[in-house]
Order: structure tokens, then C-alpha cells, then sequence
């Protein structure tokens, strides 16, 4: 098993894309929900959906075959590659 908090994988990928926390415009997770932990590794799905605004980006859960982490997109149009989400 593999436990981990939104919190922490959310802030991941803001690094990974220069973003912070300061920026959150809006999310739909509440203190609680971010901190808490769950089985992220792989087999059911155990993470609450959501989805957090910042001025740049827009992060969301992802999975694939039960493994969860957190992907974001640009919020704006802009030049970045897109990518796939959810496997190999």
C-alpha cells in the first residue's frame, strides 16, 4: 500500500509547474479532505474528487487502475505541450 494526502500530491504538482499555494483562487477540497490520507497505490479508487483554480493552472485527480495522483492543465490558452493522463 501506498498512503498519501491530496495535500501533498497537489503541492507536487504545483512545484513541478511553479505554482504555490498563494495562488489558489478556489478549491473544492476542505482542510480535512486535503489532509487526509488514503491507499493511493493501486487497486480502488479512495481519494475525493476535485478540482483546484489557481491564476495558472487547474489540478484534478487522476487514475489509473486504482492508482491515484494529481494532474493539472493550463488555465488559460498558452503553448504547453498537452499530454495524456491516466496511464503508460
Amino acid at each position: 500500500m501506498y498512503y498519501d494526502n491530496w495535500k501533498n500530491m497537489i503541492t507536487d504538482e504545483m512545484f513541478d509547474h511553479g505554482d504555490c499555494w498563494e495562488n489558489i483562487i478556489f478549491q473544492s477540497l476542505t482542510h480535512d479532505e486535503l489532509m487526509k490520507d488514503f491507499d493511493a497505490g493501486y487497486g480502488s479508487e479512495y481519494g475525493k474528487p476535485f478540482f483546484v483554480w489557481t491564476h495558472d493552472r487547474v489540478y484534478f485527480p487522476v487514475c489509473y487502475d486504482g492508482s491515484e495522483w494529481v494532474g493539472s492543465v493550463p488555465r488559460h490558452p498558452t503553448s504547453e505541450e498537452p499530454q495524456h493522463f491516466g496511464g503508460g
